[in-house]
């Protein structure tokens, strides 16, 4: 199409990135020459639906262009099926697989070390071995947490277990599951999953609703830990300050939910925020209040892949959450982060990996609202699974395809 091209064509020119011995740099205007900044948004296709925004602002905000000259690596391009990726102990990263373990891999990129012992998983489809955490504890306990698509009889469910690494970082010790996201459903799709720590040692996990019609009204079912957001102790337990609502199932932090593939704690409020894809359009970016209900599929900015509507068709009902942005087209958001590194134009801005948008979204927000939108390595043509603010001050990002991508200041 030729919308198509043109908005590829922008992106590209936008980013200038220019290859030299494996090292993607992006020339600004200290390079020599004066970069134009464009403050049209990066979308240049016709959205899906006619479903108007709640506010000004929710969607197509104003375009940004980073001026910090910043180079792209890519550090590796063997690592398989990569889902997840955290910063491990002496600059390295711990990255999981579908497959079902996980790799540790050197700052450089040049040594991978695989950690097996963890137990089966249904890795058709959307499922496998998820997203991966360090206790907090870590130095002291070697504890690992982990999500996973579980098989059982009757099909499969999001689980999240724990064990200790070895003294030899080679596999996983005393494997055992804390919690199952019921009721198990027979397919290979939304299984969610995201881990974070909260500063109490809480975890929270976000949970699908399993893709399915048949499984769909189970995000509005509070009985159910489908398309969710939860919260957890290091045992599996209900977490101290739970919203206690009647009706609820006590683990539930939020709810209406549709597949949240990322979550991130905002470093400066503490609060939760996620990113969620959304059906044919109506993708998602939320501020997580406890208690809340984020609507789906009552409300959302999209419409079915046949192009129906997706019950009324609307986007705004009294008593469910909006959120904070929105994209239609769908650029299909999975792994997000906060970045904290090296280049201060970026500080506190949402890091946003696509998959099938193909390119990492870098969303400025300010105090509680999307300010600006740019749209980077989108020339890469990779489908970005997560991405991670590195302790290193890097910014860090896995593809479908295998790839471990290093986003550094020059």
């Amino acid at each position: 199409m030729r919308s198509t091209f043109l908005q590829s064509a922008i992106v590209i020119s936008m980013l200038s990135l220019s290859c030299q011995n494996g090292t993607k740099t992006q020339p600004t205007a200290s390079d020599g020459g004066q970069v134009a900044q464009d403050t049209r948004n990066p979308e240049r296709d016709q959205r899906n639906t006619d479903i108007a925004a709640a506010f000004d602002g929710q969607t197509r905000i104003n375009g940004v262009q980073t001026k910090t000259p910043y180079k792209v690596d890519i550090l590796t391009s063997d690592l398989g099926k990569p889902w997840g990726i955290i910063s491990f102990t002496n600059g390295r990263l711990l990255v999981t697989d579908k497959s079902g373990f996980m790799s540790i891999v050197s700052a450089d990129g040049k040594t991978v070390t695989k950690v097996t012992g963890f137990p089966k998983v249904e890795s058709d489809g959307q499922g496998g071995l998820l997203d991966v955490v360090l206790d907090p504890g870590f130095s002291s306990n070697r504890t690992l947490y982990w999500s996973y698509s579980e098989p059982v009889s009757g099909g499969n469910h999001t689980a999240v277990a724990k064990g200790t690494l070895s003294a030899d970082e080679k596999t996983v010790q005393n494997p055992v599951v804390i919690f199952r996201a019921t009721p198990t459903y027979d397919g290979d799709k939304h299984f969610g999953s995201r881990l974070v720590f909260d500063k109490d040692g809480n975890l929270f996990v976000s949970t699908g609703e399993r893709s399915d019609m048949e499984t769909r009204p189970l995000a509005q079912d509070q009985q159910a830990y489908l398309g969710k957001i939860l919260k957890i102790t290091k045992d599996g337990k209900p977490a101290a300050g739970n919203p206690q609502i009647n009706g609820w199932k006590p683990e539930i932090y939020s709810t209406g939910h549709r597949n949240p593939q990322g979550i991130s704690i905002h470093p400066l409020t503490g609060e939760l925020w996620d990113a969620e894809m959304g059906p044919k359009g109506g993708d998602e970016v939320n501020r997580i209040t406890p208690g809340k209900n984020y609507g789906w599929p009552t409300i959302t900015y999209g419409e079915e892949y046949s192009g129906m509507k997706v019950g009324e068709g609307i986007g705004q009902k009294p008593g469910l959450e909006q959120p904070v942005y929105f994209w239609d087209p769908s650029v299909s958001p999975s792994g997000i982060d906060f970045y904290t590194g090296t280049i201060a134009e970026w500080k506190n801005n949402l890091m946003v990996g696509c998959l099938s948008g193909k390119k990492i979204i870098r969303l400025v927000i300010e105090n509680n609202k999307v300010t600006g939108e740019e749209w980077l390595l989108a020339d890469q043509n990779e489908r970005f699974r997560d991405v991670l603010s590195g302790a290193d001050g890097n910014l860090y990002a896995v593809t479908d395809s295998g790839k471990l991508y290093k986003v550094s200041k020059k």
